[in-house]
């Protein structure tokens, strides 16, 4: 007998039917969910819930369906916007304006030339010679950039004067040095100061006969420039020498030497000029001999050699139009306000090794500077003033009588 309970029970609900309800209710729950995510995301009102009746489980009493696990589906996470980071503003700064570096003068420059120190040193005699008509003739050495240099050396005899004798620095002009003898050319020339109660000291340049050092040439570099100012001042220190009585001659390329020496050293009292290498620089490249420089600056290299100094200097500075500066500070020519001493100019009308417009123009342009300067062309005269020498050594002579031995301080 079967008990039934006073309260009639609800019909079972069939099983395919509550799977059925199920899987629509999970649907209505996911449904649902997408709608509330959307409506957060657009600032909307919450989601609805499902209207009664349409729901999965439409038409069952939730008592009537099996339970089934809770399906939770979350929402979309909103994308989170990306984190801005705002650089700060930098900090003003004053704007310092960079401090230029100073650079050095080029070495050929009057203003390095003036900037050294020329020391020289004691003279050591090296061999006595055998003596003048009334002079007696050394062979000496002297110090130079750290090379030992020769020099021609002569002293008069007899009694020196209070003070010492005047002095005459020689500068030879170009003689190839495998060639050059410290005691052969010249004999003439020196001769005429040496008789004439002058010591007179005749510089061997460095790789000349038995001097130390390379022979670079005298217009690239300064160093025929450094062995004379040297030697001016070994010989200046010398105790038979008057240091206050000192001055300079030069023939050719001895004339370049002389006339920057004379702007470098205040020291040089005087100065005479034979058939000298006086113009400007730009006159070295353009107005003297058949050479066009500029040529080389655009023809193929035949060789690894640095090539000719006109070349270098172009290379590297420009043409004088283009850097008339530079070319201005390595000319002499440029500081004549500042020559040391008078000057005598001697210049052969048909010399063909130097132009003869070198003495004019040095001529005039002293004049312009108020300057004290002497001018004697010779014509038909070649470089050696050979025709004339005669006259050309007693005007020399009589030069440095009156500007150099009777110089009254």
């Amino acid at each position: 007998m079967i008990r039934h309970s006073a309260a009639r029970e609800a019909p079972q609900v069939p099983r395919r039917l509550a799977a059925h309800a199920a899987l629509r209710l999970a649907m209505s729950l996911a449904a649902g969910a997408l709608l509330a995510a959307c409506s957060l995301s657009n600032q909307a009102h919450p989601a609805a819930q499902p209207p009664a009746g349409t729901g999965a489980g439409a038409g069952v009493r939730p008592a009537d369906v099996a339970v089934q696990p809770t399906v939770v589906v979350p929402a979309p996470a909103t994308a989170a916007a990306p984190t801005v980071t705002v650089a700060p503003l930098p900090t003003a700064l004053p704007t310092v304006a960079p401090t230029p570096t100073a650079q050095p003068p080029h070495p050929l420059s009057i203003a390095a030339a003036r900037s050294r120190d020329y020391p020289g040193s004691d003279m050591m005699v090296e061999q006595t010679l055998a003596p003048g008509a009334n002079y007696d003739r050394f062979i000496v050495s002297y110090r130079t950039d750290g090379l030992k240099n020769f020099a021609l050396l002569t002293i008069p005899r007899g009694a020196k004067p209070p003070t010492g004798w005047p002095v005459i620095v020689f500068n030879h002009g170009f003689i190839a040095p495998a060639q050059y003898r410290t005691t052969e050319r010249y004999i003439a020339y020196t001769d005429a100061f040496s008789r004439n109660g002058y010591m007179l000291l005749r510089p061997d340049y460095r790789g000349h006969g038995s001097s130390e050092g390379q022979a670079r040439g005298g217009y690239g570099n300064d160093d025929y420039v450094t062995d004379v100012l040297n030697g001016f001042n070994s010989v200046r220190r010398h105790p038979d020498a008057d240091p206050n009585r000192m001055a300079m001659w030069g023939h050719s390329m001895g004339g370049y030497i002389t006339l920057r020496s004379m702007v470098i050293s205040p020291e040089v009292k005087a100065g005479v000029i034979w058939g000298g290498v006086v113009g400007s620089y730009p006159d070295l490249l353009f107005n003297w001999g058949n050479r066009n420089p500029l040529a080389a600056l655009t023809a193929t290299p035949t060789t690894t050699q640095p090539g000719p100094w006109r070349t270098q200097l172009l290379r590297y500075y420009g043409t004088p139009e283009q850097n008339p500066g530079f070319w201005a500070s390595i000319s002499a020519n440029t500081y004549l306000r500042d020559l040391s001493g008078p000057v005598q100019l001697h210049h052969g009308t048909v010399d063909t090794s130097v132009p003869v417009q070198m003495s004019i123009n040095l001529d005039r342009q002293i004049r312009e500077v108020g300057g004290h300067v002497e001018l004697f062309t010779y014509a038909g005269d070649d470089h050696d003033v050979s025709r004339n020498l005669s006259v050309a050594l007693n005007r020399s002579v009589a030069f440095f009588d009156a500007h150099v031995k009777n110089r009254s301080t």
